[in-house]
């Protein structure tokens, strides 16, 4: 009996600090995502200088990529409609990450990645716990 508690209070512990790391994740996307999306490009650029760099047509377009990760990696757990697209979600958040550290080393700007490598660890993290150990299941 003991084992089986166990085992059960640490899968309550996994499944919590599943959900912290969804809600952190889903917090920084959204946020940096409508920054890019509705600041103007010149401002943008005072904090981002990449934003100035590029077309603003594609900054604007990461913006919403990274709101629909945030939103796709919380939303879809949360009401257990299509749940799977939580995996989907933070699977992508992977791939954005990567793209963001390797777009950020190949510019010399290694000092930004630190914090990529946190949402990548934290992304890789929910891919993990949602596709294995702790999936959360559709509603019957």
């Amino acid at each position: 009996m003991a084992g089986k508690n166990e085992k059960r209070q640490r899968s309550a512990l996994l499944d919590v600090a599943l959900w912290i790391a969804q809600l952190a994740i889903a917090t920084v996307f959204v946020m940096v995502g409508w920054m890019k999306v509705t600041i103007p490009i010149p401002e943008l650029g005072a904090m981002m200088p990449w934003a100035e760099e590029l077309p603003s047509h594609f900054v604007r377009a990461i913006g919403l990529i990274d709101i629909t990760g945030g939103i796709g990696i919380v939303l879809p757990a949360l009401t257990r409609i299509k749940p799977g697209l939580t995996v989907l979600a933070a699977l992508g958040c992977v791939a954005l990450q990567i793209c963001a550290i390797v777009f950020h080393i190949s510019r010399g700007e290694t000092m930004m990645t630190p914090f990529n490598f946190v949402l990548l660890a934290l992304a890789a993290f929910v891919l993990w716990g949602r596709r294995g150990p702790a999936p959360i299941h559709a509603r019957r």
